[in-house]
């Protein structure tokens, strides 16, 4: 099977980091909760600024299709908007 961007691992130098501040994300939001006591999904990706080829690391605590499914939304509400600049 060919590996697609975004199938592969985290890369090394941000698992721990990553973990960390996935961990903390989901203790902030959802208090220790557990499974299906969690109220609150989150997506935390990281990527370089430069040469990254498209590479981007990616953690959640939610389901991965659901992830996939939110972020079509968010892409189709993001490309709806008209072009805005500021400072905000």
């Amino acid at each position: 099977m060919v590996e697609r961007i975004g199938d592969g691992p985290v890369q090394q130098e941000y698992v721990d980091m990553m973990k960390e501040v996935a961990r903390l994300i989901d203790v902030m939001f959802n208090d220790n909760a557990k499974g299906e006591a969690k109220h609150t999904g989150f997506i935390l990706m990281v990527f370089p600024f430069h040469n990254h080829g498209g590479r981007c690391n990616y953690m959640s605590n939610a389901d991965r299709r659901d992830v996939v499914v939110m972020l079509k939304e968010q892409i189709a509400r993001f490309e709806g908007q008209p072009e805005i600049s500021g400072n905000a």
